[in-house]
């Protein structure tokens, strides 16, 4: 199975980005990306499924599922901090408009109860810098357990400035272990940009790996573009790496078959020792890229 997913290999008349659960290899989150002119709208049943909505470029963007409307004020692209995001709740018919060309990411997942329609505003979310040094990097915590109440679904986009790693150590999450670890499935959706300084001509990308463990191996080293996607199935995962000269976005999407909506952990025990090694290095002093900061962690 080819886990990288290059630009424009995964989509339809409707959306650039199409992962939908529903094999046996994927079965816990989906994701869809649209492109939309000033006006235009996607418009979908959200069945068995919860949502997230994701402005990822659009100063605008409105959502209505009856009987909840709201306009979601996004940003200029997804290096100018923070978005408003909202949830949808299964059962729904889902409708998003542009008031503005805007590209939206539609973060889903299976959802087994009835949750409340919720917005998270962007001056709500909170916004983390992790690791130190060349680890820095910048987490906006939009979809997770302490941020937005749901049935399963775990969303959150990471900034890495250039020359920076980010989910490094590897780490994984494969496996129900009650207090270490969650078994959820991940998605890894890229946009890359030049940094301060570089020529228009230059071409943005990362690096993203995964390998696995002596008993469900997988392996990715993938060049990322802007519009690429990573799944991750199971396995250590990481580095995430933004190359000198260009900046790194991902946007996480994790679900999975556990009772508990938690993400916990481990890391892979060859490179764990690694953090040891920044708590003396201070925090890139590059972010955060806009926006306040409410939480640091290592």
């Amino acid at each position: 199975m080819n886990w990288h997913r290059p630009a424009g290999s995964i989509s339809d008349e409707q959306y650039d980005v199409v992962v939908r659960p529903g094999s046996d290899d994927w079965r816990h989150t989906g994701l869809l990306v649209a492109t939309l002119g000033a006006g235009e709208s996607r418009t979908l049943q959200t069945g068995d499924d919860e949502y997230i909505v994701v402005p990822l470029s659009g100063l605008g963007v409105d959502v209505s599922c009856d009987p909840d409307q709201v306009r979601l004020m996004g940003r200029a692209d997804v290096f100018e901090g923070p978005s408003d995001v909202a949830y949808v709740p299964r059962g729904r018919t889902l409708t998003v408009t542009a008031s503005e060309p805007s590209r939206v990411a539609l973060c889903f997942a299976p959802a087994s109860s009835d949750q409340p329609f919720a917005v998270v505003d962007k001056d709500a979310v909170p916004v983390e810098l992790r690791g130190a040094g060349n680890c820095s990097r910048q987490v906006h915590n939009f979809g997770t357990p302490a941020a937005l109440h749901a049935d399963s679904i775990i969303c959150c986009e990471v900034l890495t400035p250039s020359g920076n790693w980010s989910s490094y150590p590897p780490h994984k999450h494969d496996e129900e272990r009650p207090g270490v670890e969650t078994e959820l499935e991940e998605i890894y959706y890229f946009e890359s940009r030049i940094a301060t300084g570089g020529p228009a001509e230059a071409e943005p990308h990362g690096y993203q790996a995964v390998h696995g463990t002596a008993d469900r191996p997988i392996e990715v080293n993938a060049r990322v573009v802007s519009g690429d996607v990573v799944l991750v199935p199971h396995g250590w995962h990481g580095p995430s790496m933004a190359p000198p000269g260009y900046d790194l976005y991902y946007l996480n999407v994790m679900a999975g078959p556990g009772d508990e909506r938690a993400w916990r952990i481990c890391d892979d025990p060859a490179h764990t020792w690694v953090r040891d090694t920044w708590t003396d290095h201070p925090m890139d002093p590059r972010l955060p890229f806009t926006g306040p900061t409410h939480e640091e962690t290592p």
